[in-house]
């Protein structure tokens, strides 16, 4: 279903629920289409098991000095 953006701004609600029934809605802009309105899929949820499998697994790969602490490599990822 095409819809233009103008509309959509208008009719957000009532697309909502025809894309959670399944369907797509594209949004148009003078006829173009621009941008996609699309269900979101599920998370995919790892078991415990195998989420402890890949973080020993990435420990034997990777090596972080002793001096260096947990807390300092946590502030360099935010920098």
């Amino acid at each position: 279903m095409d819809v233009g953006i103008y509309e959509a701004k208008s009719k957000l609600s009532q697309l909502v629920e025809k894309v959670e029934a399944g369907e797509e809605v594209i949004l148009t802009r003078r006829g173009r289409p621009v941008a996609k309105i699309v269900t979101v899929k599920p998370a995919h949820r790892q078991s415990r098991t195998l989420l402890l499998q890949e973080i020993r697994a990435l420990s034997r790969r990777v090596r972080i000095p002793k001096h260096v602490s947990l807390r300092e490599i946590i502030a360099e990822g935010r920098d």
